[in-house]
């Protein structure tokens, strides 16, 4: 039988260093969340602008997009991220301010690649909103 101080033991996992990853920039109207991934697809951290601590409106702002990116970045800078390739996926306005944010804390871009969904006529689009 297993005694109590066996089960309380719990094993460690080793934090393998990370030189290259991925990034994947999720931008939609209302928020913006920052994925870094291992080459192997492994999520190392994350971030998004509702996780730092914007409400409502301002989580799809740039600014806010922009702190998302950078809270991500210093998280993957502990595993020792300095290489990425960039996925960005959606139309919000904080793509553009998210990829500054890797740029200014210098980690080298291999690729920037746009995944948007584009639809080829499939099913029929929403009504036009009037404002």
């Amino acid at each position: 039988m297993a005694s109590k101080s066996d089960k309380n033991k719990s094993k460690k996992k080793n934090i393998q260093p990370v030189v290259s990853g991925r990034v994947f920039i999720q931008s939609s109207f209302n928020n913006t969340i920052v994925t870094v991934t291992d080459d192997r697809g492994d999520v190392i951290a994350w971030a998004s602008a509702g996780s730092i601590g914007f409400k409502g409106s301002k989580k799809s702002t740039p600014y806010a997009a922009s702190l998302a990116a950078s809270a991500a970045i210093e998280k993957a800078k502990l595993r020792g991220l300095r290489k990425a390739q960039i996925f960005i996926t959606g139309v919000g306005s904080g793509r553009d301010s998210a990829i500054r944010a890797f740029h200014s804390a210098n980690i080298e871009v291999e690729l920037i690649k746009d995944m948007t969904p584009i639809a080829h006529n499939g099913c029929r689009q929403k009504k036009a909103r009037r404002v």
